[in-house]
C-alpha cells in the first residue's frame, strides 16, 4: 500500500513538472513572439523614416527659369561712332517647387548685362509658390546701351544684326514642410540670351 502511496506520488511529482515546464516554454514562446513583433516593428518604423527622409523631409532647391522671351519694342542707332539700342521684353519666369512644402520668397531683380556691364533690369515682387507646383511671374526688362556706348565690339555686332546679353537672376526664400522645419533655398539662373535685331525676335535664349 505504501509502496503504491509512493509511485502516485511520483507521478504527481512528474505531472507538475511537466506542467511546469510546458509553462515555461508556453511564456518563452510568447516572449520570442513579443520579441520577434518589435524588431518587425522597429524595421518598418527605420525603413518609414528612411522613406520619407528621402522623399518627403528632403528639401530640394527650386528651380528658376525663363520660360518666353519675347521683344516688345526696340530702337537703334547704328552710328559708327556712337551705336545704340534700347529694347524692351516682356518675359515669364517659371519658378518650379519640387518639394512636399512651400517656397516664400523675397522680392529680387533680374539683371540683364552686354559684355560683362549692366544694361538693364527687371524687377519680381515677393511671392510663394505652393506644394510640387510651378508659378509663372510676368516681368517686364527694360534695356538700354546708354553704359556701353563705348564698347569697341557694340558698332560691329549691330551690323552683324545680332546682340548677345546675358541674364541672372536669384530668388532668397525658404521652404516651409509640415509647418515644422523650414530652409533657406536661393535658387539661380544665369542665361543667354541672342536678339535678332533685323526681325526683332529673340532669335533663343538658353539658361542653365
Amino acid at each position: 500500500m505504501a509502496e503504491k502511496d509512493q509511485q502516485e506520488q511520483v507521478t504527481a511529482n512528474s505531472d507538475v513538472e511537466s506542467a511546469m515546464v510546458d509553462s515555461e516554454e508556453l511564456r518563452h514562446k510568447k516572449r520570442m513572439r513579443r520579441l520577434g513583433y518589435a524588431a518587425a516593428f522597429t524595421v518598418f518604423l527605420t525603413a518609414t523614416v528612411l522613406a520619407l527622409s528621402l522623399t518627403i523631409m528632403h528639401i530640394k532647391k527650386p528651380n528658376l527659369r525663363f520660360r518666353t522671351v519675347e521683344i516688345e519694342d526696340l530702337s537703334l542707332s547704328s552710328s559708327n561712332t556712337t551705336p545704340s539700342f534700347s529694347m524692351r521684353f516682356e518675359a515669364e519666369v517659371a519658378v518650379k517647387n519640387m518639394n512636399f512644402g512651400r517656397f516664400e520668397y523675397d522680392k529680387s531683380v533680374i539683371s540683364m548685362s552686354y559684355g560683362g556691364k549692366k544694361v538693364g533690369e527687371a524687377f519680381i515682387s515677393n511671392g510663394e509658390v505652393k506644394v510640387r507646383s510651378t508659378k509663372v511671374i510676368k516681368v517686364t526688362v527694360e534695356v538700354t546701351s546708354n553704359n556701353i556706348s563705348s564698347n569697341s565690339n557694340l558698332a560691329s555686332d549691330m551690323k552683324l544684326g545680332f546682340l548677345t546679353l546675358t541674364g541672372h537672376g536669384r530668388l532668397d526664400g525658404k521652404v516651409y514642410l509640415m509647418k515644422l522645419f523650414k530652409k533657406k533655398k536661393s535658387p539661380q539662373m544665369d542665361c543667354t540670351i541672342e536678339a535678332n535685331l533685323e526681325n526683332k525676335v529673340i532669335q533663343e535664349w538658353k539658361c542653365y
